[in-house]
């Protein structure tokens, strides 16, 4: 009965995840979420018995956090195969913006985005370490970004996005790290990026700037010259990502990597 726990299944991609792990009975489908009722409403017309959604205050409350691994782990009986890092802080003020165009608000973004994308992680993955030691498949994966990788940035100039893409650099180091810690132990650590997916959620907030709106356009542009090709849906998103997690096996180059959907370093 494989086992997974993951972080951010409220809605888009995390949510996915649920619904297409859940789908086969044999599988307990944990989720983490900052609004429980909320979540659990959603997934009420699957009438699945086997998703647990647990509330965390956020990711980078460790004593949340703790309380939420240990009650999983009672669920499990003490074991886990599959933890998936899924929960990001993408911000609503400088997305659209570079560094250069709001200094004054770009300290505070960093920070947010690091407590969640950097160092929530580090939490999840230290704190789901000893239950990966007693499953099966003792896989731990985050998921991260193209926006992460150096050359895309530069080759097709990405300047936005800044204190996320950076934050999640910095999480692939800390995937890598963890590697190099654990996979004498047989687990196996990953950075994967979702590819470009339409999660039906919208990239705008509503009270977007023309400038942030026109910084959107020109960066889908960007992606469409790396890539013409349309954005996919959540669910063919989750469907590679599960095929990349499942072919993949510590001891090989997959221990640390950063890698796409592909299972490449294809971002698109």
């Amino acid at each position: 009965m494989p086992s997974y726990l993951i972080t951010g299944t409220s809605r888009g991609i995390g949510l996915e995840f649920v619904r297409q792990l859940s789908a086969d009975p044999a599988n307990t489908v944990i989720g983490l979420v900052r609004d429980k009722q909320a979540t659990e409403q959603r997934m009420k017309e699957w009438k699945r018995d086997n998703i647990f959604t647990i509330q965390i205050n956020d990711m980078a409350d460790y004593a949340s956090l703790k309380n939420a691994v240990e009650e999983a782990s009672k669920i499990t009986g003490g074991s886990l195969d599959y933890a998936i890092a899924n929960a990001a802080y993408v911000s609503k003020l400088t997305n659209y913006f570079t560094f250069g165009d709001l200094p004054e608000l770009i300290q505070k973004d960093m920070v947010d985005a690091f407590l969640v994308n950097v160092v929530g992680v580090v939490h999840f993955f230290n704190l789901t370490v000893p239950l990966l030691k007693k499953g099966t498949a003792k896989k731990a994966i985050a998921l991260s970004t193209g926006l992460a990788d150096d050359n895309m940035n530069v080759n097709f100039e990405l300047d936005v996005s800044s204190p996320y893409s950076v934050s999640k650099a910095a999480m692939n180091m800390v995937v890598a790290k963890f590697a190099a810690e654990y996979k004498r132990e047989g687990i196996l650590f990953m950075a994967v990026a979702p590819g470009l997916v339409d999660t039906g959620a919208g990239d705008m907030h509503p009270n977007a700037s023309e400038l942030e709106k026109k910084r959107f356009n020109e960066t889908y542009a960007k992606f469409m010259a790396y890539k013409n090709t349309p954005p996919i849906t959540a669910e063919e998103s989750v469907k590679a990502m599960l095929g990349v997690f499942e072919s993949s096996k510590t001891g090989t180059d997959r221990d640390g990597a950063f890698i796409s959907h592909l299972g490449n370093k294809q971002w698109i």
